[in-house]
């Protein structure tokens, strides 16, 4: 099963930018789709942008569309999630996660199997 690791996160003021990585641990990365999920406090997960295991497909919730852009190097196993235009609103704990339940690029988190431990991203106004 993939394990997976974030890095990257941070504090930065409105209209900054971060780059979230996360690597993950599993010859058979390739075959999973990927996603971030972020998620405050009293409130659930919620969906950010996901991926297909082949990378061509992307999904984005609306609330980041035109600011997040989600991208994997399955060479190096490696998922990312470049932030920019920042804003307070953005400021949670950031996870990304791994499924392989049949689906292209899901943002529900029910349809992912593997957690990574989460990382946190904090914009100053």
């Amino acid at each position: 099963q993939v394990q997976l690791v974030e890095s990257g996160g941070g504090s930065v003021p409105t209209g900054g930018s971060l780059r979230l990585s996360c690597a993950a641990s599993a010859y058979t990365y390739r075959d999973y789709y990927m996603g971030w999920f972020r998620q405050t406090a009293g409130k659930g997960r919620e969906g950010v942008a996901a991926i297909s295991a082949s990378g061509i497909v992307p999904n984005y919730d609306d609330s980041v569309k035109g600011r997040f852009t989600i991208s994997r190097d399955n060479a190096k196993n490696t998922l990312y999630l470049q932030m920019n235009s920042l804003n307070p609103g953005d400021t949670a704990m950031y996870y990304c996660a791994a499924g392989n339940m049949g689906y292209v690029a899901p943002l529900g988190d029910d349809l992912y199997n593997t957690w990574g431990q989460g990382i946190q991203v904090t914009v100053s106004s």
